[in-house]
């Protein structure tokens, strides 16, 4: 997970570099958009095959699609080139090495109660390798150019490979696997389209994918504007990953306590809360570091309670599937945040339109996600006192 999702959400930091190259700010913009969305359309599939052949190998597929990807754009320098390697090859890769088919894969193999606080601690595990990798990319683009620090995320793509191999272990939930066999994923699918929580869940989520992918692509263009130095953006992403791991483990463990729902429309509440006070805030490198880390701690921290909340309402067995629509629904509104940032700041120069909309997108997400059937577990009855006769 800390490379899929390191090298994902450090690709913005080759916007500028790539687009002073001739292909133009708005192109390499739809390029990375396109690679969101597709990242998200793969994810249920790979999720249903993972079910049926093993995550294992859907992960080693993974593995080499991402760094085929990134190997080639380097020597496909322009917009088809880097439409099928980045938009599609290293995005297809990102995705079948995800959330939806790594947190299926641990929620298949741990008991319910702990199933909360697994899926906090593998998503930390993006975080963790965002931090890592946004700075060092971004000193490898300084020191040696954009090709080379490409080639670089790519001997860390195939490296990932050699990771698959704790999930071809032996499941260990087989009560939930078993009962989850006498429907089909058809009828699941179904069933689930037709409950409004669960539709509540995508509308959320799509509205957390426009939010991120905005941020990713355009937060270094964001910093130059600002008239801050480069070397800000890596530091900035960095620092979002770095406060996103407590944030996710956090949530994690909370979600095993309290209401997942509730705990998800807080998450969404505070990033508007957050995005309003940079807004009105001085454009300063201390100001851009406390925005960063206050908006770490809940941007990927969302993946635990919409996962939690999944699990809840339809059980572990489909959890790839399901969760993996979910993150496709999270994609297409990664696809609007990265394409509009292009658009909006193409024809106007700035981000400001699209900074309102983000926070308007935030409270929406936090009054949909209020109405989620969740059950409550009945708290324990004391056991009857018998008395003699």
């Amino acid at each position: 997970m800390a490379i899929t999702t390191g090298i994902r959400l450090s690709l913005g930091l080759f916007v500028r570099p790539i687009a002073a190259t001739g292909i133009g700010f708005g192109a390499i913009s739809l390029v990375l958009a396109i690679g969101q969305f597709w990242w998200g359309a793969v994810q249920p599939l790979f999720g249903l095959l993972a079910e049926r052949i093993s995550a294992q190998r859907v992960l080693i597929f993974g593995g080499l699609l991402l760094g085929s990807g990134l190997a080639l754009a380097p020597l496909f320098p322009n917009r088809t080139g880097l439409l099928f390697t980045l938009g599609i090859l290293s995005a297809a890769g990102a995705g079948a090495a995800s959330f939806a088919i790594l947190i299926g894969a641990a929620a298949q193999r741990l008991p319910p109660e702990r199933r909360a606080f697994a899926s906090g601690v593998i998503n930390a595990g993006g975080s963790l390798g965002q931090f890592l990798m946004a700075p060092l990319v971004q000193m490898m683009i300084s020191t040696w150019g954009w090709a080379i620090a490409m080639w670089g995320l790519a001997a860390a793509g195939f490296a990932s490979i050699f990771l698959a191999r704790p999930a071809a272990g032996p499941v260990s939930a087989p009560t939930t696997i078993s009962a989850a066999r006498t429907t089909s994923a058809r009828e699941e699918l179904s069933r689930a389209f037709r409950d409004r929580s669960y539709l509540c869940l995508h509308l959320g989520f799509f509205t957390c994918g426009f939010h991120i992918a905005f941020l990713v692509t355009h937060l270094p263009s964001e910093i130059a504007l600002c008239g801050l130095p480069s070397q800000a953006a890596g530091v900035a992403l960095g620092l979002i990953g770095l406060f996103n791991i407590a944030g996710s483990v956090l949530v994690g463990w909370l979600g095993g306590r309290f209401r997942m729902k509730i705990l998800l429309a807080e998450l969404y509440a505070a990033r508007a809360v957050v995005i309003v006070i940079y807004l009105f805030a001085p454009k300063t490198v201390t100001t851009l570091y406390v925005f960063s880390g206050a908006l770490g701690m809940t941007w990927l921290a969302t993946v635990p309670p919409t996962a939690g909340l999944v699990g809840k309402l339809f059980g572990s067995s489909r959890l790839s599937t399901l969760f993996g629509l979910t993150l496709f629904s999270h994609q297409v509104g990664a696809f609007f945040g990265a394409w509009l940032g292009g658009v909006a700041m193409a024809l106007s120069g700035s981000y400001d339109w699209i900074w309102y909309a983000d926070v308007a997108l935030a409270i929406l997400a936090a009054l949909v996600t209020l109405p989620i059937r969740e059950a409550v577990p009945p708290s324990p009855r004391p056991a009857a006192i018998s008395t003699p006769n």
